[in-house]
């Protein structure tokens, strides 16, 4: 199989299915849990995979934005020819046959601004953002696909805390921001991503890097007590109420810079995401 047409495979997975762990959690959150309005929510939300799983349909109707995440190994001494310009098509045929929610603006830069001139038909006009690289100890390229709704993006934010040297500081208010936003997200239970980093970029690349590799059956200290303090919101699957707001959280600490000011990074996932798909070549 050619690297296009694993692309356009890697695309539809991601949009069709979720990962092993996360629908592990959810029916454990589901066996659980003691609210029945939030039970009946994550029934009907595991039925939703299963649906969509068998019948290749999307998880969401917002098929999201895909985004693009490529592992190079440390001491890889080839690059495949035409490696972008395949991702690409093999992305534009995915979301064609997917297929895809048409998304793509048309018209030149204010045009688009202003959305004045309407949307491309063709669902494939749906362009990735530049692709991002990260290098790993290994022998294979991977490529991640991920797609990012619009509704949790709306509800991401990235800026500046003052850490005072004190780590808590920081998760303390990444929890008291998503305590605001999850009610308003309306599709919890979430999977929140953070990155903390050293610019508003660093910060951004941290998080859908958290995103790609993130494992909810591997959490660390700091992913659990997060989890822990979000689920005793109360606010529950769909904003029903219950004790599963969140069944896991992402977290990517980069490098640091001498100064007062930390960047971080928050994206609160709805309950279909993160939806990601990973080849190697």
């Amino acid at each position: 199989m050619n690297l296009e047409k694993k692309i356009e495979k890697a695309l539809i997975s991601a949009s069709t299915s979720n990962s092993k762990d996360k629908v592990e959690k959810l029916k454990l959150a589901h066996d659980l849990e003691t609210n029945e309005n939030a039970k009946w929510a994550l029934n009907l939300m595991i039925e939703n995979i299963e649906i969509a799983n068998r019948e290749k349909r999307p998880l969401c109707d917002d098929t999201g934005i895909p985004h693009v995440l490529i592992e190079v190994p440390s001491e890889l001494n080839y690059f495949p020819t035409n490696l972008i310009e395949n991702i690409k098509n093999g992305i534009v045929n995915g979301l064609i046959n997917l297929p895809g929610r048409p998304m793509a603006v048309k018209g030149n830069d204010i045009e688009r601004l202003k959305q004045s001139n309407g949307l491309y038909e063709c669902s494939g006009m749906v362009k990735p953002p530049s692709f991002l690289f990260d290098s790993y100890d290994g022998d294979k390229i991977k490529i991640h696909i991920l797609l990012l709704g619009g509704g949790s993006e709306i509800r991401s934010k990235t800026y500046r805390v003052f850490h005072q040297r004190n780590h808590k500081i920081i998760f303390q208010m990444a929890v008291d921001y998503l305590t605001e936003v999850l009610p308003q997200l309306g599709c919890t239970p979430s999977i929140p991503t953070i990155g903390i980093g050293r610019t508003h970029f660093e910060a951004s690349a941290l998080a859908l890097k958290a995103m790609a590799y993130g494992d909810l059956n591997n959490q660390s200290n700091i992913e659990k007590k997060v989890t822990n303090a979000l689920n005793k919101t109360n606010i529950g699957p769909m904003g029903l109420g219950g004790d599963t707001t969140v069944l896991g959280t992402f977290v990517n600490i980069g490098s640091q810079r001498a100064s007062g000011v930390r960047i971080m990074a928050i994206r609160p996932a709805c309950f279909v995401e993160p939806r990601v798909s990973t080849i190697e070549i």
